[in-house]
């Protein structure tokens, strides 16, 4: 019988339909079904699928059934749903029978003698199973294909219509076939293949449309799908040997697609666990160790997503990776960040998981001890990554640890500090992943769950004392050197450290043992401390103890870093700073509570972020409580609050009242604390309660309804004596009632309310620095709720005057204060004179106020009668202070004396306080009238920049900012003056010139004049407070529109450029204020700018700031080469070094980002820059070496003169001598003087071929001894002569003209 034709995988389908010499299985007579009737068509199918259900499983190889089988495949397309359920159905059931007919086969020859028929009944299986996988595999492919031209095309209306309703489902076909296909693999193939193994173009075939399948994203959903996949390829890797092609089918998925990478991790991984040989996974872990660095820094995606398998193969089989791991460290050295961040990842799968389970021999598990702290130790190091993104990366993988418990003690310290310096960091995403680090480690901590430092030394002594008395009174020398290397387990030590010092049940045991829960209970009243066990386990604890307290005390260190943080300008910052000092407060870390109150201004931020970031940490820390807890927390914030705090706590109170987050059993509890009904209340925590009160009021009135009554009775009644403040928030909750409740008051205790408020208007129950506080509210408590407040008002005025004047003494105190003396005046009547002049500054401000509401209730505010509105609010205004009208009211006779009073300079310097109250008076009645402000201006400016006390500077100051909204006009001539206040010498002033000037200008109140650079310097302020309000500025101004700091940065560095500015300032403010411009056009318009401002100027030291400016800059592209195109301009100043210096920082920052062809520009430039450097060096030493040989002539020609003129007197002199004697001393210099000038400048002429030190050398001899007089001026006249010929040659040396440069500057 004639062996069936062997059947070979094609390279592809229709290779099938080639006629081959030797005996292989081809397409002999195939159909096109294209062109057969549905009938035809159907019964083709059928007739296939009856004979491969009825016949032998290996009928397939019969060429007729083959040849129909090819035809349906071949035609595919063209086949309905029906047909092609019938084909892919035959064909996969027959493949599912055949697999177990294998074993059968073994099973047979064994039983059989003669091996012939047996070998050909093997031959046809083989034959069979080829082709039913071909045809199987084949229609996949086809079938997605399909799919995925399908999905690629754009549907329309029409082809909708056009699809068979018939349509079958594949998704299950599709995964039942490649499960069966990865079955088949699995089965002992050689009984098929025999001993030599499978066919290579078998494997080949498989594996290829495998992996092509693997591109396919859509498939890689199908969980069953994915899984057979991974089945196929990690059986044709493992199994069968298909190693290398199938790590580079791998590596060029991995670098292409992102989505396959878990994917190819479950292949691999999976091939690991099922074969137990991972000579897969160490294959491309080789390949990828291999790899040069250089080219992850071209593929960024292929370097993320080669990252992404290996983080995804250390968290599969950690123990395979970790003794590879080798292979991927010198990777650390390489240029691409994406690799190092995931080789960060990767160690920390290791540690995590490779080393959990460790078992076998001593030696074995040291190794492996070893391995994980190496791994643990680049962990450290990473930490100080150039690039941000690994840094940040290695903190989440540190956090992670933690989270998992994989952090010794003996490292714990050493995290927790580097943590605490990242804080610092430049880059947002470092800080962030270094918080939630904190976060982590204080959640996991090992050492309870306080974290108090008091409670940790206290202990810490108890255990010492304890292990000093458990210790020999003569220890050996070797236990001396052990209890060092335990307590420094905290520390510096390993992890095996740890592990020798404490067994596992101590370890176990060791965060309750060291917790501070009983730590309170450890130091008892006798100061005795319960016994932990032996010496070994003491000194254990004591350990611990020292590494809890460390910790303890790093955490504490951080919290003024926190403190800045919450000022910072990301958002990130400030929400992960808010959530570590929740934390800290959990664990009640020192300091914490305190630096969580600074959150409060934080209410007002518009990042909407950061607000509900602030409103959650304020309802855990003080609102979820039980109602009275959370009322006694309220309460208590009112009464530590400053005045800035308070604001932000009424915001967010009435903000949380509005939502209900506050509730009335806590509003009860605030009115049991005001009243006094629960013991133990004090009168301060009485006004606390009442402020909140107060605040809450704000969003809802309804809460001061139920207790009027107890507002008046205890808020002005005796207690008000003990707590003056009381009665101002008093005075507040007045102002806060609903008018329901004004009526109800005003009907019940009307007049007595008003009596109180009277009272203490007039009256002096009242300390002086509370009295100005209270009367101001009670004042604008009576224009609230009194019905006609300006009579009320003008009988406070009158008794405020009768008290001042005493009926008889007005007349007489205004002449004395208008001729300028002040002997009338007493200390009382100072006092007095004050509280008088404060009521009618504030009686004026709110009449003014009155009188145009009145006009706006009869007129209306319609757009038609705004001009008779504003005529009427001029007559009103008029009317108060009597500008110039013929009837003077109270008022406006105050106002003619309040000139007057603040003008008397010296009756104000002799009377500080009565100054302060005059210039706040004086500057209320200015913003009422304009005339009176026009009149006056002058004198508040003068005060301004004059008067003594810094309190008067600071109001005023202050009050300009209320008159540069209220009369823009008026004082715009000003706006310098204005500006001068931020160089006052006083802190306060500055402080306050800030703030109003900020408010000016960020709400269009003020145009940022030319004098914006006095802000600018406030920047450097020595003041840390006015520094940060400057930067806030500044921050604020850069979010306006375009970027005003844009167009004011040149006029900016001009003027900080003349003035008298450190270094080192000028550089900090001009990088703050570069930093806030973000946009590259605005960049590079700079970049244009600067450059021709060197055109312009000729002082070095503006060429050194304007080119620092310019190596600030972000630098794109189109930047660069701006600068390059405008070289002319600034070419004259490359002499510089400095200057010079600054253009190299540009270039090499410019490099990093530049494409190759940029990059060879950049190299030119940089070529071109240090030619004219050179150049411009030479030009200038020539031109000095000229000026100063041209000085030297010159000098010599004086010289010569002068030496003539000398040898004459000396020559009289001589005559008068005899011989023999002493030469007088006096003409003895003459000569000698001339002689060693002479020297010294043949010294310098010969620099040139003599070492410059010779500058100074002369010789021994020639001031030592005298010659003869006569021989002595002949030397002297031809030195001189030789001198004077050689300076004429010669030329200076390299240090003299240093010399002469430093000497000109």
């Amino acid at each position: 019988m004639m062996a069936p034709p062997l059947f070979e995988f094609p390279q592809s389908l229709r290779a099938l339909e080639e006629e081959n010499e030797d005996n292989r299985l081809y397409a002999r007579n195939p159909i096109d079904v294209a062109h057969l009737r549905p009938a035809q068509l159907e019964e083709l199918v059928k007739g296939v699928s009856f004979d491969l259900s009825d016949k032998e499983l290996f009928c397939i190889e019969e060429q007729d059934v083959f040849d129909r089988v090819y035809s349906l495949v071949r035609g595919y397309n063209v086949l309905p749903a029906t047909c092609k359920v019938y084909l892919v159905e035959s064909l996969r059931s027959n493949l599912s029978v055949l697999l177990p007919n294998v074993d059968s086969l073994s099973r047979a020859s064994q039983g059989q003698d003669d091996v012939t028929p047996m070998l050909d009944r093997v031959a046809s299986h083989r034959n069979a199973f080829k082709i039913y996988t071909f045809f199987l595999l084949t229609v996949v492919l086809t079938e997605e294909f399909n799919i995925t031209s399908n999905n690629n095309v754009k549907v329309t209306a029409s082809t909708r219509k056009k699809q068979p309703k018939t349509s079958w489902n594949w998704e299950p076909q599709r995964g039942r076939i490649l499960n069966l296909i990865a079955n088949s693999l699995e089965i002992k193939l050689a009984l098929l293949f025999g001993s030599t193994g499978l066919e290579e173009n078998y494997i080949s075939f498989i594996a290829k449309n495998a992996f092509s399948l693997f591109e396919n994203a859509t498939l890689l959903k199908d969980s069953e799908a994915k899984d057979a996949l991974c089945r196929i390829i990690g059986a044709c890797a493992t199994k069968y040997q298909y190693m290398a092609q199938s790590c580079a089918s791998i590596m060029h998925l991995v670098h292409k697609y992102d989505f396959v990478v878990t994917h190819i991790a479950d292949a691999v991984a999976g091939a690991e666990k099922k074969y137990a040989d991972g000579s897969l996974a160490n294959s491309l872990v080789r390949e990828i160790g291999r790899t040069n660095p250089k080219d992850y820094i071209k593929d960024t995606v292929g370097a993320e997503n080669v990252g992404r398998l290996l983080v995804e193969l250390s968290d599969r089989i950690p123990k395979l990776m970790s003794v590879n791991i080798g292979l991927l460290v010198p990777h650390f050295g390489g240029e691409s960040y994406k690799i190092r961040n995931a080789l960060v990842g990767v160690l920390g799968k290791l540690v995590a998981k490779a080393f959990k389970e460790v078992e076998g021999e001593v030696s074995s598990k040291s190794v492996r001890l070893r391995t994980k702290q190496a791994m643990l130790e680049i962990l450290l190091e990473r930490c100080r990554d150039v690039s941000a993104y690994t840094r940040s990366r290695v903190l989440q993988v540190w956090a992670e640890l933690c989270e998992e418990h994989c952090v010794s003690i003996g490292l714990w310290n050493e995290v927790a500090t580097v943590a605490a310096g990242r804080l610092e960091d430049k880059s947002a995403m470092v800080r962030k992943s270094a918080l939630n680090l904190l976060i982590m480690m204080l959640q996991h901590n090992p050492f309870g769950p306080q974290l108090r430092i008091a409670s940790f030394e206290a202990t810490l002594h108890q255990y010492k004392k304890k292990l000093k008395e458990l210790e020999p009174d003569s220890p050996s020398e070797s236990e001396m050197n052990r209890l060092p290397s335990v307590s420094n387990t905290s520390g510096d030590s390993e992890v095996d450290d740890v592990n020798a010092v404490l067994t596992k049940e101590q370890q176990d045991s060791l965060p309750d043992s060291c917790s501070p829960q009983m730590e309170e209970d450890l130091v008892q009243k006798d100061g005795c401390v319960p016994d932990v066990g032996n010496l070994e386990q003491t000194r254990a604890l004591v350990a611990s103890l020292e590494a809890g307290l460390r910790f303890s005390k790093c955490i504490s260190t951080t919290i003024p870093t926190l403190a800045q943080l919450m000022a910072s300008s990301s958002a990130t910052d400030v929400e992960n700073t808010i959530n570590l000092l929740m934390r800290c407060r959990q664990f009640q870390i020192d300091a914490s509570e305190a630096c969580l109150h600074k959150m409060l201004p934080l209410v007002f931020s518009q990042d909407k972020s950061i607000y509900e970031a602030v409103e959650n940490a304020f309802i855990t820390i003080y609102i979820k409580k039980n109602p009275v807890e959370a009322a006694k927390n309220l309460m208590n914030l009112a009464i530590e609050s400053n005045i800035g705090d308070l604001a932000a706590l009424e915001f967010i109170v009435g903000a949380l009242v509005s939502k209900g987050n506050i509730s009335s059993a806590a509003i009860s509890a605030l009115w049991d604390f005001f009243c006094f009904n629960i013991s133990g209340t004090t009168s301060t925590q009485s006004c606390g309660a009442l402020s909140i009160l107060c605040m809450a009021a704000k969003s809802s009135s309804a809460v001061l309804s139920s207790h009027l009554q107890d507002i008046i009775d205890i808020g002005f009644g005796r207690w008000a004596k003990i707590e003056p403040l009381l009665a101002r928030t008093a005075c507040i909750a007045l102002q806060r009632l609903s008018e329901d409740d004004r009526k109800k008051l005003l009907s019940s205790n009307g007049s007595r309310v008003f009596g109180i408020l009277e009272s203490l208007i007039t009256g002096f129950w009242l300390p002086e620095n509370i009295w100005y506080a209270a009367a101001d509210k009670a004042i604008a408590a009576i224009y609230t709720i009194h019905p006609t407040p300006e009579t009320l008002a003008a009988n406070l005025i009158k008794k405020s005057l009768g008290s001042v004047f005493e009926c008889s003494g007005g007349e007489e105190l205004q002449n004395e204060i208008g001729s300028g003396s002040a002997g009338i005046i007493t200390t009382v009547k100072v006092e007095r004179l004050s509280r008088n002049l404060f009521v009618h500054a504030n009686g004026a401000m709110p009449a003014d106020i009155s009188k145009e509401i009145g006009i706006n209730a009869e007129l209306g505010l319609t757009a038609s009668e705004d001009a008779i509105l504003d005529t009427l609010s001029d007559k009103a205004e008029k009317e108060i202070v009597c500008g110039g009208s013929t009837e003077k009211n109270l008022i406006g006779h105050c106002a003619i004396f309040l000139s007057k009073l603040c003008r008397n300079f010296s009756l104000m310097q002799k009377y500080p306080e009565l100054q302060v109250s005059a210039m706040l008076a004086l500057c209320r009645f200015m913003i009422i009238d304009a005339s009176f402000c026009d009149t006056n201006l002058q004198l508040l400016f003068t005060v301004v920049e004059s008067a003594p006390s810094e309190i008067v500077r600071s109001n005023c100051t202050i009050c300009l900012g209320d008159l540069a909204v209220r009369f823009p006009n008026l004082l715009e001539p000003w706006t310098e003056n204005m500006y001068s206040r931020l160089q006052d010498p006083s802190v306060s002033v500055r402080k306050n010139a800030v703030l109003v000037l900020s408010h000016l200008i960020l709400n269009d109140m003020m145009k940022v004049k030319g004098y914006i650079n006095e802000m600018a310097i406030r920047l450097e302020d020595e003041d840390e407070r006015i520094s940060n309000l400057a930067k806030l500025f500044f921050n604020e101004l850069s979010k306006k529109g375009s970027n005003p700091i844009y167009n004011l940065l040149p006029d900016i560095l001009g003027k900080l450029s003349n003035q008298n500015l450190k270094r080192e300032s000028f550089c900090n403010i001009m990088q703050f204020l570069i930093g806030s411009i973000k946009k590259d056009k605005q960049m590079e318009s700079l970049v244009e700018k600067l450059c021709n401002r060197f055109s312009g100027v000729t002082d070095i030291r503006q060429w050194e700031y304007i080119s620092y400016c310019l190596s600030q800059l972000a630098f794109t592209e189109k930047g660069m080469k701006k600068l390059m195109e405008s070289f002319k301009t600034y070419e004259h100043v490359l002499s510089e070094d400095s200057v010079m210096d600054h253009f190299k920082s540009i270039i090499n920052k410019s490099k990093k980002f530049a494409k190759p062809e940029l990059k060879l520009c950049i190299e030119e430039f940089e070529d071109r820059l240090n030619k004219f450097h050179l150049e411009k060096k030479e030009q200038e030493v020539t031109a000095r070496n000229a000026q100063v040989h041209q000085q030297k002539i010159d000098s010599m020609e004086d010289f010569v003169v002068t030496r003539n003129a000398g040898e004459a007197n000396i020559e009289s002199d001589i005559d008068e001598e005899t011989d023999g004697e002493v030469v007088d001393p006096f003409t003895e210099g003459m000569p000698q003087s001339v002689n060693e000038m002479s020297k010294s400048i043949c010294a310098e002429s010969e620099e040139h071929s003599v070492a410059s030190s010779e500058l100074t050398e002369s010789e021994p001899g020639d001031t030592e001894i005298q010659s003869p007089d006569v021989n002595l001026r002949g030397a002297s006249k031809s030195r001189a002569k030789k001198s004077n010929m050689k300076d004429k040659k010669s030329c200076m040396s390299a240090s003299s003209r240093r010399n002469i440069r430093s000497k000109q500057r």
